[in-house]
């Protein structure tokens, strides 16, 4: 463990980013459960829970950067404890049922965006990689990643005993709960107490903002990692928003939607880790192309094969060991190129793109629900989207910048 950890900074800031990642993750993973409720309660349609969730993806990803440069300069803490605050308040104004018209695109859209975009694990993740070397970098992003992973499992099931115990505002305003004590551990999440060495820390360390975004678009590589982590946002997303109710009108078992978003996040913890120790030693690129491959192979088969529990099961456990597996190797790749300084920053650029794929996969897999009566449309994107996403990491260099022609 001594040689894992260089110091008590970073192994305080690691195991309290993964209290944090686990709670934010595994709130957000419980959305989908309550598309019905939400209907029931308020008559919200699937075109406005999907716009919700669609608008929360895309404040999540632009403040993600913004929030990333802040913590950059002064520690994760400033913007994880504000981050789940607003979170925290988004709901439990949900809880009280605060979701009809407006109040839905302000909570569930605007104040879970602000709360995901300062404490999930797409900023954690960076922010804990900039404690720890390259050869341990991408195991402590799967640690954090993985603990997302372990949120998406349990708090499905515990939405699930709450709703059954009393109703669904309850579960919201306990996860309100949850979500605000999990300021005590963000407050551990700070700067490394030294800058960890990289090949080119030299270079790129010590130039300005503009400087910095130049370089880094002026690399094929970066721009080809941006337009793929798109397809990983409009895939995820559209699951965990609409299967819920995908599998539903297939006549499956009430329990089925549960169990995939419950898998999805336990076999998540699988598949993160795996990738953060194949990440160490393996490239990057070539990791995440195969992913991409096989999630489309899961898409394929869960969609035309006939529709039973067994499918749904074998759903989520397939697609969980794909689900954030991306992040580690993605994450990884930046900080191999661009070095660890600007990671938070770089890191949040990427993941805004991921977050127009998030928000087209929310809101087309209700528009196509509401004007055709299923998502066959989006599922089929999905998966064409899958094998656009294999290809486009094939070409990328993941030589350190210093070493990389300046023409590329």
């Amino acid at each position: 463990m001594k040689n894992f950890f260089p110091n008590k900074t970073a192994f305080y800031a690691l195991i309290a980013a993964c209290f944090v990642v686990c709670a934010t993750m595994g709130v957000r993973q419980t959305f989908g459960l309550y598309s019905n409720e939400f209907e029931s309660t308020a008559g919200t349609s699937n075109t406005e829970f999907g716009l919700a969730i669609a608008l929360h993806a895309i404040f999540w990803g632009i403040f993600t950067p913004i929030f990333g440069r802040i913590s950059d300069k002064l520690g994760g803490y400033v913007v994880i404890v504000p981050a789940l605050i607003f979170y925290s308040i988004a709901m439990l104004l949900m809880g009280n049922n605060y979701i009809s018209g407006m109040w839905l695109q302000i909570n569930l859209g605007l104040f879970v965006g602000l709360g995901l975009a300062g404490a999930a694990g797409t900023i954690l993740t960076p922010m804990i990689s900039k404690h720890f070397p390259n050869e341990n970098r991408s195991k402590a992003a799967g640690l954090v990643t993985a603990s997302g992973g372990l949120g998406m499992f349990l708090f499905p099931i515990l939405g699930t005993i709450f709703e059954n115990i009393s109703t669904w505002q309850i579960s919201f305003i306990i996860f309100s709960m949850i979500l605000f004590l999990m300021c005590i551990p963000g407050f551990f999440v700070k700067l490394p107490k030294t800058q960890i060495t990289t090949i080119n820390s030299n270079i790129i360390d010590d130039r300005s903002l503009k400087e910095v975004l130049k370089e880094s678009f002026s690399h094929k590589g970066f721009r080809l990692l941006i337009l793929g982590f798109f397809v990983c946002g409009f895939q995820i997303t559209l699951i965990a928003t609409h299967v819920p109710r995908y599998v539903q009108d297939k006549g499956l078992a009430d329990w089925t939607g549960m169990a995939i978003l419950a898998l999805i996040g336990f076999f998540n913890i699988v598949g993160t880790l795996i990738m953060g120790y194949l990440g160490d030693k393996y490239s990057k690129k070539i990791l995440l192309s195969g992913l991409y491959f096989l999630r489309g192979i899961a898409l394929i088969l869960f969609i035309f094969l006939p529709a039973s529990n067994l499918s749904a099961v074998l759903f989520g456990i397939s697609f969980g060991l794909l689900w954030l597996a991306t992040v580690p190797a993605t994450n990884g790749i930046v900080a191999q190129i661009f070095g660890t300084k600007n990671l938070t920053l770089l890191f949040g650029i990427v993941f805004l793109n991921h977050q127009f794929g998030s928000f087209l996969g929310a809101y087309l897999g209700g528009f196509f629900y509401d004007q055709f009566g299923n998502f066959d449309y989006a599922w089929y994107l999905a998966i064409i989207l899958s094998f656009v996403a294999t290809a486009l990491h094939l070409p990328i260099d993941e030589k350190p910048i210093a070493t990389v022609d300046k023409t590329i």
